[in-house]
């Protein structure tokens, strides 16, 4: 039971990780810049501006957002198939589908976080990677984790 409360904490952990990396406005970061995927913040005269992403090229930006994204819905969906797998499944298939749907959400993270780190910002000289980026990277670690330990469940009920 104590092991069914901590990944069930985990898999909630790395919802939000994924929720915030997604939405929040720190992937690159300068002293005058913050963007996220779907925009960039500016300081100008003291306040912050929104502007659209129209310098990054638009096939590898709209591939960064759909994967994460997606990420974000098959890590959703995968704690809810979970639960129901608790109450429904027999003890041999009850974790398969849920370590699925992980390594799925674990391919898209490592797809947005791969693409985005190879293709948007190879040319700028000033800058940084911010922690919404660095969450990406770790929700993948966290989903991989998740996604071996729903597997390796799966095993020990046969």
């Amino acid at each position: 039971m104590l092991m069914l409360a901590g990944i069930v904490l985990l898999h909630i952990t790395t919802i939000i990780l994924l929720l915030v990396a997604t939405i929040d406005n720190a992937w690159w970061i300068t002293e005058t810049v913050s963007t996220d995927l779907w925009g960039k913040w500016e300081i100008t005269e003291e306040a912050w501006h929104y502007m659209n992403l129209k310098d990054y090229p638009e096939e590898y930006l709209q591939t960064v957002q759909a994967t994460s994204v997606l990420a974000c819905i098959f890590t959703i969906l995968a704690l809810f198939v979970f639960v129901a797998q608790l109450f429904t499944l027999p003890k041999g298939q009850r974790f398969t589908f849920t370590g699925i749907l992980q390594l799925i959400a674990c391919l898209c993270i490592m797809i947005a976080a791969s693409i985005y780190t190879a293709q948007l910002h190879v040319n700028d000289k000033q800058g940084g990677y911010g922690h919404s980026y660095v969450l990406a990277w770790i929700s993948f670690v966290f989903t991989l984790l998740l996604a071996i330990t729903y597997l390796i469940l799966r095993k020990k009920s046969d």
